[in-house]
């Protein structure tokens, strides 16, 4: 999983991609000091993976990985290259997903691009850009489809949908508050708009808000107004909060959380987040060589799962030896599972549940 983390110069976008990543992207009050696309790989914290690791002391132990890119600062006229938008715009279509950070906090001693505080603006400043950008590639696929249309009328359908996509991102509106049927979303997803990827607005607050309560933020509301209409996801998060624990170590880091009033980390919520926005689940494998994760879209049948870790696996698929995490951690070994009749032999239209633990059986 591949997240673009994208925002206004100077709403603590690279201060968060620092603190959950600890790559080291450079953070500077003041806008592009992000120039290159800064890469960070982060564990997905599982753990359930923690208690196998536990059960069977495994030679190597391997998480899920999420991988996040911080985004240089988009401004307005980004679309037609101010700000080297251009090169921003193309590194946001590779990720899977949009983490934009919208600055909910005030602090005279940080310079916001605009002058103000003001997330509507913010919001609809980054979403202009994309939109622009994206009603370009729109509108050469509707030139394309209307050629395809004076041999076969069957396109008809297919240019007033496209149509009806464009009259949506000209009142600046995004792709994915378009109404789509099952075949409509299929064709959306052809064109590769910016607009219609997931989107978690970060909300970044500050200390004080999560120390006081998030309803005492003002902006916050504003923010979860815009994307209930877009069907986004809201993360109130405080960027300065996850640069202070990302130097602590464990114990130090659970005490902060608890005198914050807080059960797990900003980034461990992204997770989460993501995971659900995208519709993933992780199935897992474990024994002496190796305890690991593995991330799969939901509804994922048993063989495709399977060729997740080797093509050979899905190739020559027999079965799938499956037992649910609980039921193995409470009858303490798989042999004991086994002997409670809780190892379930599943075939090819198996469908993996979140939480799986399975040996594939295969012979290619």
């Amino acid at each position: 999983m591949k997240l673009g983390i994208v925002g206004l110069p100077n709403v603590g976008k690279s201060t968060l991609f620092n603190a959950i990543t600890n790559a080291g992207a450079q953070s500077a009050n003041y806008p592009f000091c992000t120039i290159e696309p800064n890469i960070g790989v982060v564990a997905v914290p599982d753990k359930r993976l923690d208690k196998l690791a536990e059960m069977y002391a495994p030679e190597k132990f391997t998480p899920a990985t999420i991988e996040f890119v911080d985004i240089a600062g988009l401004v307005k006229g980004a679309s037609k290259g101010e700000g080297l938008g251009n090169k921003f715009l193309a590194n946001i279509r590779e990720v899977d997903a949009i983490v934009h950070v919208v600055r909910c906090f005030e602090n005279d001693d940080i310079v916001h691009v605009e002058g103000s505080i003001d997330p509507a603006r913010d919001i609809e400043t980054i979403n202009i850009e994309l939109i622009l950008s994206d009603l370009e590639v729109l509108e050469r696929r509707i030139e394309k489809t209307k050629k395809m249309l004076k041999a076969d009328k069957k396109y008809q359908v297919e240019l007033d949908f496209f149509e009806r996509v464009k009259m949506t991102l000209e009142r600046g509106e995004s792709a994915r508050s378009v109404q789509c049927s099952e075949e409509e979303a299929e064709l959306l997803a052809s064109v590769a708009l910016l607009t219609n990827k997931p989107i978690i607005y970060a909300a970044n607050m500050s200390e004080n808000d999560f120390k006081s309560g998030l309803e005492g933020n003002k902006f916050l509301s504003v923010v979860e107004g815009i994307a209930a209409k877009e069907g986004a996801k809201v993360l109130p998060i405080s960027a300065q909060i996850e640069a202070e624990i990302s130097e602590l170590d464990v114990e130090e880091k659970s005490l902060f959380l608890a005198d914050m009033g807080l059960a797990e980390s900003g980034l461990d919520r992204l997770i989460t987040a993501c995971y659900e926005l995208l519709g993933l689940i992780s199935f897992l494998t474990a024994g002496k060589p190796e305890v690991r994760a593995w991330t799969i879209t939901k509804g994922t049948k048993a063989p495709q799962a399977a060729g997740k870790i080797h093509t050979d696996f899905e190739r020559g698929f027999i079965r799938a030896e499956v037992v649910a995490f609980g039921d193995l951690i409470s009858c303490g070994s798989m042999a004991n599972a086994k002997e409670k009749g809780l190892v379930r032999s599943e075939g090819k239209d198996y469908v993996m549940k979140d939480g799986d633990v399975v040996l594939f059986r295969f012979n290619v």
